[in-house]
C-alpha cells in the first residue's frame, strides 16, 4: 500500500480513500482505514487526483496554515499568529447552546474555491470509479458531495470542530459523518446537520496497535507498559484487580522507560529538543530512559535534532538510548511510526489528532495547543483522565522520577484504554461495509 497515488482504483464495492497533507492527521487517518481494506490512498493535493491548479492550491493552503502554526508557538512574535489562527479555527464554547449553522467566513471563502473547481479532478475519477469516497478531510468531502452520485464519508479527526467541516448549507447535507466521540456529533448537529447524517465510530486507529475488536495487541503492549510505569506498585495497589480482570498479570519490568517525542507535522515544536536533552541526559546515561524524537518527512526537523544532540553532547547515544524517526515519504514514516507506539511508555505531543491514541492505554504528556480544536482535545483528555501536562521542561528528568513513583502515569494510560473507544477502524469498517447508512 502506497501513498504515491497510482491509476489503480479499487473495486466498486470498497471506497476511494482520499486524504491531503495539512500536518500528519488526516493522513494518519487514512492510512489505517485504507490499510485495513487493501487500497491506495489518494492524495487529493496531488495529480492524478488534482490538477495542476489544484496542486498549486493544496500547496497555497498548506504552506500558510503550516507558517502560521509555527509562528503562533513563538511566545511574543507570535501573538498576532496565535489571535489569527484562533479566530480561524474558533469553536463556540462547551456549555454554549444556540443557532451556530450560520456559515463563517471560512466556510464561505472554502465554497467559493469549490465553485472554482477545487476537488473537481478527484470527482471525475471518483465517477470513473463508480465508487464510494471516503475522505479525513472536510474540504475535500464538502467539495465532492455535490459533484458525484455515489455516497462520500468523512472521517473526523477532533474531538470538536469548527464550522468549516459542515457545508454553507447544512441542513440538505449528504455527507456521512463518522465521528470519532459523542462530543462532535453533538456539535455537527449545532452546525445544522441532520443527526441521521452522523455516525460515532471513534477515530480510526491502526490495526497493528490494536489487534482485532479483542484489542489482543493493545492488552500485550499495556500489560508492558504498565509494568515499566509502575516500579513501586503504587499503581497496583488501587488498581490491580480491575486490571487482572482485564489484562492478566502485570509486574514492573526491568528496563528503560519509551519517551517518544513527536512534535507534529508542521514541526512548530521541534525546539523543544533543545531544552530537553539536558534535561533528560542524565535518566538516558543511566539507562532508565529511551528517547524518541520523531522528525516525520521533514529533513529540517532532523537536522535540527541531530544539532541539537550535537550541542548537548549526546550523540553518542543514537541507536543505543536515543533514536530519530525520520523518512523519505509519509508511507514509510507512518509505517515506523506505529512500530515506535507498540513499545512506547509516554507519548509527548501537542493535543493534535494523536489525542486518540491514548485509546491504546498510551499515557500522554501534551505540549501546549495549537489552535482551539487542540485546546478542546486538550480539554477533553483531561477530563477523560488519560493525560497529564507537559511540565517545566527544565525540570523534565525529577518529574519522569516522580510520575512514576506515584503511578500517576500508570493511571493515566489505564484510563485512556479503559474509558476512550479503541475501536474506531473496526467500527469504520463495518459501515462501510454493511452498505446501509
Amino acid at each position: 500500500m502506497s501513498f504515491a497515488p497510482g491509476p489503480g482504483l479499487p473495486g466498486a464495492n470498497l471506497p476511494l480513500v482520499a486524504a491531503v497533507q495539512m500536518g500528519y492527521g488526516h493522513l494518519r487517518a487514512a492510512h489505517s482505514i485504507a490499510a485495513a481494506l487493501g487500497v491506495p490512498v489518494l492524495r487529493a493535493d496531488l495529480a492524478p487526483a488534482a490538477s495542476a491548479a489544484e496542486v498549486e492550491e493544496w500547496r497555497t493552503i498548506r504552506t500558510r496554515y503550516e507558517h502560521l502554526t509555527r509562528l503562533a508557538t513563538r511566545p511574543w512574535a507570535g501573538l498576532a499568529a496565535r489571535w489569527v489562527l484562533e479566530a480561524l479555527t474558533q469553536i463556540p464554547q462547551p456549555a454554549v447552546i444556540g443557532d451556530f449553522s450560520a456559515p463563517s467566513y471560512g466556510c464561505r471563502y472554502l465554497q467559493k474555491r469549490i465553485d472554482a473547481g477545487l476537488g473537481d479532478t478527484l470527482a471525475a475519477m471518483v465517477k470513473t470509479a463508480g465508487a464510494p469516497l471516503l475522505t479525513t478531510f472536510y474540504a475535500v468531502a464538502l467539495a465532492l458531495q455535490r459533484k458525484v452520485d455515489t455516497p462520500v464519508y468523512c472521517v473526523v479527526t477532533d474531538s470538536d470542530v469548527n464550522r468549516i467541516w459542515a457545508p454553507p448549507q447544512p441542513r440538505s447535507c449528504s455527507i456521512r459523518y463518522l465521528a470519532p466521540c459523542a462530543e462532535v456529533a453533538q456539535r455537527l448537529a449545532d452546525y445544522g446537520v441532520d443527526r441521521a447524517q452522523v455516525r460515532v465510530t471513534g477515530f480510526p486507529l491502526s490495526d497493528s496497535l490494536v489487534g482485532g475488536r479483542d484489542r489482543g495487541t493493545l492488552k500485550r503492549n499495556l500489560r508492558t507498559r504498565l509494568g515499566h510505569l509502575d516500579p513501586l506498585g503504587t499503581f497496583e495497589r488501587d488498581y490491580g484487580d480491575a486490571v487482572m480482570a482485564e489484562l492478566g498479570h502485570f509486574a514492573f519490568t526491568e528496563g528503560p522507560v519509551q519517551l517518544t517525542f513527536a512534535v507534529g507535522g508542521a514541526g512548530a515544536q521541534a525546539g523543544f529538543v533543545d531544552r530537553l536533552l539536558p534535561a533528560v541526559g542524565a535518566l538516558i546515561a543511566s539507562g532508565e530512559l529511551r528517547l524518541v524524537l520523531v522528525a516525520g518527512v521533514r529533513p529540517e526537523v532532523e537536522a535540527h535534532f541531530s544539532r541539537a544532540l550535537a550541542r548537548a553532547g549526546m550523540t553518542r547515544y543514537l541507536n543505543d538510548g536515543i533514536e530519530v524517526i525520520a523518512a523519505p515519504t509519509i508511507d514509510s514514516y507512518l509505517r515506523r511510526f506505529d512500530a515506535a507506539l507498540a513499545t512506547t511508555d509516554i507519548l509527548w505531543t501537542k493535543p493534535s489528532e494523536l489525542s486518540f491514541y491514548a485509546a491504546l492505554g498510551l499515557p500522554l504528556m501534551l505540549a501546549p495547543a495549537v489552535g482551539v480544536h487542540e485546546e478542546r482535545n486538550r480539554l477533553w483528555l483531561v477530563q477523560q483522565g488519560a493525560a497529564v501536562e507537559q511540565p517545566e521542561i527544565e525540570k523534565l528528568g525529577w518529574w519522569l522520577r516522580a510520575r512514576l513513583a506515584d503511578g500517576s502515569l500508570a493511571r493515566a494510560a489505564w484510563n485512556g484504554a479503559a474509558r476512550l473507544d479503541s475501536l474506531g477502524l473496526y467500527n469504520i469498517l463495518d459501515v462501510i461495509r454493511g452498505g446501509a447508512w
